[in-house]
């Protein structure tokens, strides 16, 4: 391990990212990367059992499918297979709109009976004028650097009588409260620390399969019909034993990076994601290693993401701030 955390550092140190994933590539990752295959490969099935019930056990649900593809795939398998009558959506910025987008295609393929959206900042106090069966969130929402408290999402829920849909893409598993959405959706790379390429769905209700295609069929991938997602589950493997010590690097960077900043944060500290900071300050390098974050949405400022140290574990001191200003 020592040689792969050499060759590891020695990567990173070649292009740092601050990026919300993926994460820098750590000594588990290139551990995982080993020969697997999914039908008649024990040990890789030994694994893949291992790595699903851990990860169950962290948002505390009973079922869990695991797909080769990014985190949309997830979300897209996600709103197809479960999603039905009237949809509410907190709209949060470009992620949250790509959910209404998705929502909209399965109107028209009458999944779903109607789709709304409401603004982040008064969703609370949202009363609506029919049943809502669904209620979906991104609780982060990286494109503007921002985190909704799931107990808040969840309270809406409550009040409405409705399900909960979490994208938690950028949220799980470092956030809490995961356990309140009845179905979320996130992928390997982010928060995780993994490396690209997989994607899961953690859930408590039960799927209505969509039958009209292959690969949007989330029972196919339950019965691991396709391609499986080896390296990554290997990798995650090993990550999974010893996570706190990735956390611990993510809430260093955080911590570090909003003191240098902290005239410029956008946010009160209940809507500061860990994963990700927003600052109205357009950040700059003179470092032709660093690779800054180019945010999907129209901000007059930046958004940081604290992943570019996770290699380095419990020796993660928030170093590599030092090189944007």
């Amino acid at each position: 391990m020592k040689t792969l955390e050499k060759i590891a550092i020695k990567k990173n140190n070649k292009k740092i990212l601050f990026t919300p994933g993926p994460s820098s590539l750590s000594a588990e990752n290139l551990e995982g990367l080993s020969p697997a295959f999914g039908r008649g490969d024990k040990d890789y099935d030994k694994s893949l059992k291992l790595v699903l019930k851990k990860l169950k056990k962290l948002s505390n649900h009973k079922f869990i499918a695991c797909m080769q593809g990014s985190g949309s795939l997830a979300i897209e398998l996600m709103c197809y297979n479960f999603l039905k009558g009237n949809v509410l959506i907190i709209d949060t910025g470009y992620y949250s709109q790509r959910l209404i987008s998705i929502c909209k295609n399965l109107k028209e393929l009458k999944r779903i009976s109607n789709v709304i959206s409401v603004g982040w900042k008064n969703f609370s106090s949202y009363k609506p004028k029919t049943k809502i069966d669904w209620v979906i969130a991104c609780p982060t929402e990286t494109s503007i650097g921002l985190h909704i408290p799931i107990k808040q999402i969840k309270k809406l829920s409550l009040r409405l009588k409705s399900k909960t849909m979490l994208d938690a893409t950028a949220s799980f598993p470092i956030e809490k409260d995961h356990s309140l959405g009845d179905v979320i959706s996130y992928s390997s790379c982010k928060a995780l620390c993994g490396l690209t390429g997989a994607s899961f769905i953690n859930y408590n209700v039960k799927p209505r399969y969509y039958k009209n295609s292959f690969y949007l069929n989330l029972e196919n991938h339950e019965k691991k019909k396709m391609t499986g997602t080896y390296h990554i589950i290997l990798s995650l493997k090993n990550i999974l034993k010893n996570y706190s010590s990735f956390k611990r690097s993510i809430l260093i960077n955080k911590k570090i990076f909003m003191k240098k900043f902290e005239n410029f944060l956008v946010y009160k500290n209940i809507n500061q994601p860990k994963i990700c900071t927003y600052v109205e300050k357009v950040l700059k390098t003179r470092s032709k290693n660093v690779i800054l974050y180019i945010s999907r949405s129209k901000i007059k400022g930046s958004v940081v993401s604290h992943l570019g140290e996770v290699h380095l574990k419990k020796n993660s001191k928030g170093k590599i701030i030092n090189l944007i200003n």
